[in-house]
């Protein structure tokens, strides 16, 4: 089983239906949660797809539409009543903090953890020693971005038939995993000698509401997983156009010049009870495409 794995909370767009709530996406990495948008109903999904509240987990609102932030108060709220002590971070774009606050004193409650609450501008939100997490202004109504998980490049394999051959004591085996050299009979042994080349990490990207942008290109550049916009078919591409949203068409396109793995479509409008249409368009253009649903869940392997 993959230690990352993407679970779809919320496929709607705008309002909820009966099969599917309003936008919320988890990439479980590890024992660490990354929650990308809170709709209405949002901690609820959480609840029923398995998650829980867990603890381990950081906040990132796309932009200030309801139906990817209105669910954020209550889940504020529930972890104070479940007695949250670790600190939260939560990332979102300029009106998260007055959004948040004001809510915050109308509901009545001070939170019993630290609520760290960071202005988000494209580029680098958040680095650790494992992964970055990228943004990206995207063309919606109002303020917003695309986010990128991209983990950092993981030590090449170690050989240890060759270590043995060059007879490299085991102790020392892990000082050349970590890429260091080792002295063995006075000899210099480079890491590279018994360590293939460093593999590059996974990567996933998740558009939000936007229209087509070239620029969605570079930054899903050779991910693993896309999932972008998908609100309306091409026959409807003239209302995708003026609410800044994407149809399923444009999306296979940009999966395609990106040369991403898998394309996801989501963000699906209320019209659509069945989104095979939209699946046709997708392939019509790029063949590894499937379409999102509530509590999906799609396990990202390492490249190779």
């Amino acid at each position: 089983m993959s230690d990352m794995e993407i679970i779809f909370l919320g496929t709607s767009s705008g309002t909820p239906t009966k099969k599917r709530n309003v936008s919320s996406i988890v990439i479980r990495r590890k024992s660490e949660l990354l929650l990308f948008d809170v709709g209405e109903g949002t901690q609820r999904q959480m609840i029923i797809s398995g998650i829980g509240l867990r603890k381990n987990v950081r906040i990132f609102i796309s932009h200030m539409h309801g139906d990817h932030s209105s669910g954020l108060p209550s889940l504020l709220q529930s972890y104070s009543l479940l007695g949250r002590e670790e600190l939260l971070d939560v990332y979102g774009p300029k009106g998260i903090i007055e959004f948040a606050l004001t809510n915050m004193r109308l509901l009545c409650f001070e939170p019993t953890y630290s609520l760290r609450i960071h202005v988000i501008k494209e580029g680098p939100i958040l680095e650790t020693s494992e992964y970055v997490i990228k943004a990206l202004a995207v063309s919606h109504f109002i303020e917003t971005y695309a986010f990128c998980l991209e983990e950092k490049q993981r030590p090449g394999k170690f050989n240890p038939q060759k270590a043995r051959e060059l007879g490299i004591p085991i102790r020392l085996w892990k000082k050349l995993q970590l890429g260091e050299k080792v002295i063995v009979n006075g000899r210099e042994i480079d890491p590279s000698l018994v360590v293939s080349p460093p593999r590059r990490g996974r990567k996933v990207v998740i558009s939000s509401d936007t229209k087509p942008l070239e620029k969605m290109i570079e930054f899903a550049r050779n991910a693993d997983v896309l999932i972008h916009d998908s609100t309306y078919s091409e026959v409807h591409s003239d209302k995708a156009i003026r609410n800044y949203h994407s149809t399923a068409k444009a999306a296979a396109m940009i999966a395609k010049k990106a040369n991403v793995r898998l394309l996801v479509l989501t963000h699906f409008s209320a019209r659509y009870e069945n989104v095979d249409s939209l699946i046709a368009e997708a392939k019509s253009i790029f063949p590894n495409v499937i379409a999102a649903e509530d509590f999906l869940k799609i396990e990202v392997p390492y490249p190779e």
